[in-house]
């Protein structure tokens, strides 16, 4: 293929791909000049050869294709030509929560509660296993979908064919560091992609990322990932491939790799890729895969690292530089040299003040995949224990491995009984903490924050702490490497400094945290144990084997779901949204800032009983409410969650959370509330924020509550990729326009909206009118390709699938 071998190695990928896939018609020649030419931003479609999937995003999107089922059933024609076309993985991760920790039947506890609160889902799910075809479901218990994916499910390259997987989760880019390309989608997308059609994207520009230098003593991969967040996102690589490459990429392991890749979406690249190599060949082996077969067809495909390609820019980091870091308390890219935060300590409580860590978590397959970072955080836990010294007793402590394989080595390298010692006992094996499954506070800490207003603190080795994600009693959340959580634990504050004694053993002598540090002599000792190809085999040799919970789940196997009464699973009402391409003197609902991420329009922490959601089901008799996560298959549920954040700014009102004001009599209520005031009213909705719009995770209720709620156009500054694609495919207008509060905007006017020309990225019009005064300015239109507009026209994704698989 000409102009190949000068391609970054993504594209290279991306080429073969399409070049295998050519059909005239799906994927065409086009498309394959388009890569091949390297033509920036022009649109191409290829054929993923995987999708994957958790629960929390996965079931919405089986309920969706169940529904499409029923509708197709409904119009007299088969409803088995809704089906998987690909191979399609759900690992339930996301629904096991820490209510019991600290005691060796923490695990086992959490796992019965698990199944307790989520019954009706998993017994979905279990039909969906029976019924659909190419779509493999992996029971609870069985760890963190990324881990899986690559610990187990990625090949590199199969049939002669490089991978490339789709998620839909944004950490799916995790994979990228075992030299797979891959990243996380709209679930809407994921199910067309499912369903048969090709992946719409635009020619990106891929940024080089030339690693130099050596890691120094006393440095994480941790604080790597956290160093090049930070320099990364400063940079701007929003919407850009980042590939690494340099001297100092075959000194880096594949599970040192797989964490940079894993937070892509916070340095906001749609993927960190890491070209295949030796490393990549060693860990295949290592973990019981074929790494000949991939270096053989590596090199005979062009893709096996071996030169420097053009970048359309590069980026040179020294890894002789890093310190070490901790990233918070609000964003992932807000890194800090560790021992340098500040604390006054003003309010004290009975049992925490001002500065205490009270969640002290091991968690995500971010850290908990790399043996190196787990190792270390097991020896500082002997080193403690041999001194004499406790976690303290108001913090909570918990480790959720991605993969039960790390409680494997730790158990055979003898450093799990420290581990546990210190509290740090197996909780689950899925995302829990990360995700905002943290459990309930400690009753005595949590009297003492809402009686004394205490600013408490978690630190978790997770990917993301953003604004209420963890706890929302929690003035802020550092996410740090494993061995920094256990070193938080031992502390108990927020600001604690190497210079400083971390805690004093039983006879008053102090000691400091270089003298627990684990030295990387002492890390390379154990690390042996940790890659054995025994371990891999013996744990996926029974991966779709689910525990007692599990397996005594009796479900009938049929074509169209019948639909039983949950308040967990319901049919959802996409079929009936129509398109609305006209917006004329629609209503602000809301008036927000940068930085609205997914956590703030759909939360996935625990449904309070006061709120719109908790009285629906407590109306309908439901006593355990569970969380917004696990409820996501009910879109009654959801749309009352929507933008209910308690951290949520909304300029239209004087108050934090889920509230916006009604016009024009200016009456508050919940943004439900008032959005079906609006319904009533049959007026139309807009939102309007300001830049980042949507970033977080790929979570596809953000849209769909969206649409739900009644609004039919997003103007912002900027969107994040995946959510941008999410509300093009509930048929939202994601439209960029300058800062609002420079426009002179107040969120009482009315809006009207004017397509001047239904094409990709056009211009818009659009008119702010109130009081008889007008502000008129123009937008772009961020649907991007052709296929999108087409999206659009039909009232989204849905129904523009359900329309072709009518027609065919």
């Amino acid at each position: 293929m000409q102009n190949f071998s000068g391609l970054p190695y993504s594209l290279r990928i991306l080429a073969i791909n399409i070049s295998k896939h050519l059909d005239g018609e799906k994927i065409t020649k086009e498309d394959l000049s388009a890569v091949l030419n390297w033509e920036k931003g022009k649109d191409f479609a290829f054929m993923p050869t995987r999708v994957v999937m958790q629960d929390y995003t996965g079931i919405p999107l089986l309920v969706d294709l169940a529904s499409m089922r029923s509708e197709i059933a409904k119009k007299g024609k088969d409803p088995t030509t809704v089906n998987p076309k690909i191979q399609s993985d759900l690992i339930i991760d996301h629904s096991i929560q820490v209510d019991y920790y600290g005691t060796s039947y923490s695990l086992e506890m959490n796992m019965k509660r698990e199944f307790e609160r989520n019954e009706e889902r998993y017994r979905f799910l279990k039909w969906a296993q029976g019924s659909f075809k190419n779509l493999r479901i992996f029971p609870p218990g069985k760890g963190i979908i990324h881990q899986i994916n690559l610990e187990y499910l990625g090949k590199v390259i199969t049939n002669e064919e490089p991978e490339i997987v789709i998620g839909t989760d944004s950490h799916t880019t995790m994979i990228n560091g075992l030299g797979i390309l891959g990243w996380g989608v709209g679930g809407l997308e994921a199910e067309a992609v499912m369903l048969g059609e090709p992946y719409y994207a635009v020619v990106p520009e891929v940024i080089g990322v030339r690693l130099i230098g050596n890691v120094k003593e006393g440095v994480t991969t941790t604080d790597v990932v956290l160093t090049i967040t930070e320099t990364l996102r400063k940079r701007g690589v929003v919407g850009k491939y980042v590939e690494f490459f340099g001297p100092s990429l075959k000194k880096l392991s594949v599970p040192d790799r797989a964490t940079i890749s894993n937070m892509a979406p916070e340095y906001g690249a749609t993927v960190g890729y890491f070209p295949i190599d030796e490393q990549t060949i060693k860990y295949l082996d290592a973990t019981g895969r074929d790494g000949d077969y991939v270096e053989k067809m590596a090199k005979q495909l062009g893709i096996y690292y071996a030169d420097e390609p053009k970048y359309t820019d590069i980026i040179e980091i020294d890894l002789g530089s890093i310190e070490p870091s901790i990233a918070g308390p609000k964003n992932p890219d807000e890194r800090k040299r560790f021992g340098t935060i500040k604390v006054e300590r003003i309010k004290r409580g009975e049992v925490i003040e001002d500065g205490s860590v009270v969640i002290a978590a091991i968690t995500s397959c971010t850290n908990t995949s790399n043996p190196s970072v787990m190792i270390g955080a097991g020896i500082l836990a002997k080193k403690a224990i041999e001194r004499g010294l406790q976690r303290k007793p108001y913090v909570k402590t918990s480790m959720a491995p991605g993969s039960p394989v790390v409680i494997k080595y730790l158990k055979e390298a003898d450093l799990l009984p420290y581990l546990e010692a210190l509290g740090f006992h197996p909780v689950g094996f899925g995302c829990t903490t990360c995700i905002g499954n943290a459990g309930p506070l400690p009753e005595k800490v949590k009297a003492d924050i809402e009686k004394f207003n205490i600013d408490t603190y978690a630190v978790i080795s997770g990917n993301r702490n953003y604004e209420g994600r963890i706890n929302p009693l929690l003035k802020g959340t550092y996410l740090a490497s494993p061995i920094l959580v256990v070193a938080y634990a031992i502390s108990g504050k927020i600001d604690m400094s190497p210079e400083e004694p971390i805690d004093y053993d039983p006879n008053g002598r102090p000691i400091f945290l270089k003298d627990l540090w684990p030295s990387m002599d002492d890390v390379s000792y154990y690390m042996n144990l940790a890659l054995k190809p025994e371990f891999y085999k013996e744990q996926y040799s029974t991966i779709f084997k689910g525990d007692e919970n599990w397996e005594k789940l009796d479900v009938t196997t049929s074509t169209v779901y019948n639909w039983p009464p949950s308040s967990y699973i319901v049919n959802p009402p996409w079929f009936s949204i129509t398109p609305s391409l006209n917006i004329e003197n629609a209503r602000i609902l809301l008036l927000l800032g940068d930085k609205i991420t997914t956590d703030h329009i759909s939360p996935a922490g625990p449904i309070s009983p006061d709120s719109d959601a908790g009285k629906y089901l407590r109306e309908m008799g439901v006593t355990v409410l569970n969380t917004f996560g696990a409820r996501r298959g009910n879109h009654e549920v959801m749309l009352r969650g929507g933008f209910s954040n308690p951290k949520l700014k909304n300029f239209l009102v004087d108050r934090e959370g889920g509230y916006t004001m009604h016009f024009p009599d200016r009456k508050i209520g919940t943004v439900y509330e008032i959005a079906m005031q609006y319904k009533s009213e049959k007026k139309d909705l807009v939102i309007v924020a300001g830049k980042q719009y949507g970033s977080g995770s790929s979570r596809d209720w953000a849209a769909k509550v969206t649409a739900l709620l009644g609004v039919k156009a997003v103007l912002a500054e900027s969107f994040e990729r995946i959510h941008r694609s999410n509300l093009v495919a509930m048929g939202i207008l994601p439209i960029e326009i300058d800062n609002w509060k420079s426009l002179g905007i107040t969120g009482e006017e009315e809006v009207s909206i004017k397509l001047l020309d239904l094409k990709p990225r056009s211009s818009v019009t659009i008119l702010f009118k109130k009081d008889g005064k007008e502000i008129q300015t123009n937008g772009k239109l961020r649907v991007d390709t052709k296929v999108e507009m087409n999206y659009i026209k039909e009232g989204g994704l849905l129904n523009y699938i359900l329309k072709k698989i009518e027609n065919e």
